[in-house]
């Protein structure tokens, strides 16, 4: 079958640790269940992977991807719930650590992946497989930090540190639609500018003086850490789910005890998280903003274009 795998380590130019070629199909395995993927949306996660981080050398080729949607051998059509072990340890044991597909199991950049069968979540109708494919990691996340994690409610208001990328854009167009205030930060005119057309109250530069807010979505770290404790009032909450400028340097632990600030930490989300946002959509008609797609051959420009950072909205290969 056609995969896009790390085929070796590149710290410094991820795409040329990428290779789009032949690979085994999935063994047959108890309690797992092959899908025949329609749609995979890419994440920084799979540049990551390609620079070498969370993964050894023995572990190679690994076929990248957290994200999938597609049909079984029995014609079920399914959105793949890309977390694996942990607590629940369903099809694979309780004592496996939880990881992400393409961590420990081959990922969903590939004709066909395997997961354990309770890890497949019927994909409504009212959504297309490249659809379905943009939710399991970044609306996945934005959906656990807004509602699950932020416990945020109609008529709040909630700060999203970025715009432009997948997860912002799911915060943006999931608070919306449920009655919350979002304000957004981007360096870049034109993505503040999209950031209003998808709901967005507001769109600043970052470090800009926003009215205060009940929470605070938190994925940028180093560059946007100050600003969102100074955000925040006093007994609201900090919902950290990445630090992709790196971890920040000081705490401001003085200012987060005083004024009773929480600050929790998200990391994807549950499978019943992935069964509520998928029904929120169905029902809402809120659909993922799809950037771009492009073929399962063409990996390698799907993901020099996340790397570049110019997208706005989730990039989709289609299989």
């Amino acid at each position: 079958m056609l995969a896009a795998t790390v085929a070796r380590f590149s710290p410094d130019d991820p795409i040329a640790g990428l290779d789009v070629g032949d690979r085994p199909a999935p063994p047959v395995r108890e309690h797992w269940t092959t899908v025949d993927v329609r749609a995979a949306a890419l994440n920084h996660h799979d540049l990551w992977s390609l620079r070498g981080v969370g993964l050894r050398p023995e572990q190679l080729p690994m076929i990248l991807g957290t994200d999938a949607a597609g049909v079984t051998a029995d014609g079920r059509e399914v959105v793949v719930h890309g977390v694996i072990g942990g607590p629940s340890g369903h099809g694979v044991g309780p004592d496996e650590p939880r990881s992400l597909l393409s961590e420990r199991h081959p990922g969903t950049l590939a004709e066909q992946v395997a997961v354990p069968t309770w890890n497949l979540v019927d994909k409504p109708a009212e959504l297309s497989f490249v659809e379905a494919a943009c939710l399991p990691t970044a609306w996945l996340t934005a959906y656990r930090m807004l509602f699950t994690t932020g416990r945020a409610t109609p008529g709040q208001r909630v700060l999203v540190q970025g715009a432009g990328g997948g997860l912002a854009t799911a915060a943006i167009l999931l608070g919306a639609a449920a009655g919350l205030e979002m304000i957004v930060t981007s360096r870049d005119e034109g993505r503040r500018a999209q950031a209003m057309t998808l709901g967005a109250a507001a769109a600043v530069e970052p470090g800009a003086r926003v009215p205060r807010v009940d929470v605070v979505l938190e994925s940028v770290g180093r560059a946007t850490w100050s600003h969102s404790v100074r955000s925040v009032r006093p007994g609201g909450t900090i919902v950290v789910a990445g630090a992709t400028s790196g971890d920040a340097t000081a705490a401001e632990l003085t200012r987060i005890f005083f004024q009773e600030i929480t600050v929790a930490g998200a990391t994807m989300g549950s499978r019943d998280d992935l069964v509520h946002l998928l029904a929120f959509l169905a029902r809402t008609g809120v659909r993922p903003l799809v950037d771009s797609t492009f073929p399962l051959a063409r990996a390698a420009d799907g993901l020099s274009r996340l790397a570049d950072g110019s997208q706005f909205g989730k990039i989709v290969l289609e299989v």
